[in-house]
């Protein structure tokens, strides 16, 4: 039987072992959800924002175990695990508090106004979750308190090095009285998860994680008649204005390039800097990254954890030499040691240029990407020099200004405006272009995965 075994990139030891289900156990699932999803939808939104609260509860009260599985199975920072956690409770009473108002039936008219129609926004089923390791817990999280509010049933394939959190979630969706089925882990191979997405009872498929997997599991979708959301990567631009406050500046570019370790969809990777201001940022955004303290993901005064596997320190290393050897120049880190642990130094490239990894793709790591722009314009030029369009920041002290270029000029879903930030549940999460289609949170979540039914009445 095929095995899969969880490491700890702290320690390079093996944590927990685990057996690959068959096709068939798999599928098994999909019908038990299903006859779950039967159950659940006949529910009211608010009989079933009761059980998201209580979801909400089991989580708050499984914090440190929670996290401390998260920072062992994926090296995430011990105290970024616990916020991960209390965010999760937040995304479950968000969606409890305001998925009554949003799924609500809606009153419309036809035949020119003379008669009442009714738009109802039913659910459609099972709906299968594929979802990355950087966030253990929010990715499916997110997924699952939104289609549990819409009345539909979830079944999640996790990445496989965070196979642990994802078992430890669906436990405790059970303790706090989610109906047996209504979400459910498999743990499978990538053949059998394309026959999951063909599957008849499934009628939904959401997906974070690359853009190659990305256009596979979209293609597959598709294929087989099924709407699919994709939430893909990124290589966001942080723009740096030639009126920007360059201490904020630095201060927060450093600490949306290190969150999570360096490994998050919407984190601050390339910084797109006027040149009137590019030597006062670059000099201090370097002294800070050189200082950073990496070490132990578990202790207080880390700031830098290990990557999560060692699939992925060589993914990046290998990004990072590509680079230097097509004209990037390191300013610092690029020289990782060998001590024990998937531990990559934050590290900074200058004169990146299109052709180089850290021009034209994404860097899942510590590496920041500082390219030099003639003046603001040139500067939201090479912003939008990209095939992704995720997120992106601008640095500005005129608000006016930062605003019509976020409204009209950034091509990306989402513009944080002289802040970084990863997700907040009231505001729509998503990208255009090769990061993907479709919005989670902010209560668009919650319709994308539901049939908007016309009701006519005579």
């Amino acid at each position: 039987m095929q095995q899969i075994t969880t490491t700890n990139p702290a320690t390079d030891q093996d944590i927990a072992t685990y057996d690959v289900m068959t096709k068939d156990t798999a599928f098994e699932k999909i019908m038990v959800a299903h006859q779950a999803f039967l159950q659940w939808k006949a529910k009211t939104h608010e009989e079933r924002g009761a059980y998201l609260r209580d979801i909400a509860a089991a989580l708050r009260d499984a914090s440190d175990a929670l996290a401390q599985l998260m920072t062992e199975e994926t090296g995430k920072l011990l105290r970024d695990g616990k916020t991960e956690v209390e965010l999760c409770a937040q995304i479950f009473e968000y969606t409890a508090t305001h998925g009554p108002t949003v799924l609500a039936d809606e009153n419309r008219t036809h035949n020119g106004g003379k008669k009442k129609g009714i738009v109802a926004h039913c659910p459609i089923g099972v709906i299968y979750s594929v979802q990355p390791w950087n966030f253990p817990i929010y990715q499916p999280v997110r997924v699952l308190a939104a289609n549990l509010m819409a009345g539909n049933a979830v079944i999640l394939k996790h990445a496989e090095i965070c196979t642990g959190s994802a078992l430890k979630l669906k436990d405790l969706c059970e303790v706090a009285g989610l109906p047996e089925g209504l979400f459910d882990v498999i743990i499978i191979d990538h053949d059998t998860s394309d026959e999951v997405i063909a599957h008849d009872l499934v009628r939904g498929v959401t997906m974070t994680g690359s853009d190659g997997a990305g256009r596979h599991i979209g293609q597959v979708a598709t294929k087989n008649l099924k709407k699919s959301v994709l939430e893909l990567g990124s290589n966001d631009a942080y723009v740096v204005l030639a009126d920007a406050d360059i201490a904020l500046a630095v201060e927060t570019c450093v600490k949306g390039r290190l969150y999570n370790n360096g490994q998050t969809c919407v984190s601050a990777k390339r910084f797109v800097v006027a040149d009137a201001v590019y030597d006062d940022f670059v000099d201090a955004f370097v002294a800070q990254m050189k200082n950073v303290k990496m070490g132990d993901p578990k202790e207080d005064d880390t700031q830098l954890g290990p990557l999560s596997s060692k699939e992925q320190f060589d993914t990046v290393h290998q990004q990072v030499k590509d680079s230097i050897a097509h004209g990037a120049v390191a300013l610092c880190g690029g020289d990782p040691g060998s001590e024990t642990g998937q531990f990559y130094p934050a590290t900074v490239l200058s004169n990146c240029t299109p052709g180089m990894p850290a021009y034209d793709d994404e860097i899942f790591g510590p590496v920041a990407s500082v390219i030099r722009a003639e003046d603001d314009e040139d500067a939201m030029r090479i912003a939008n020099d990209s095939r992704y369009g995720l997120g992106g920041g601008i640095f500005t002290k005129d608000e006016a200004k930062a605003i019509d270029l976020a409204r009209n000029h950034f091509d990306t879903g989402m513009v944080r405006i002289n802040s970084f930030g990863a997700a907040d549940p009231n505001m729509p999460f998503g990208g255009v272009k090769d990061s993907g289609f479709g919005r989670e949170h902010g209560g668009f979540g919650m319709k994308e995965f539901t049939n908007a039914k016309a009701i006519f009445l005579p």
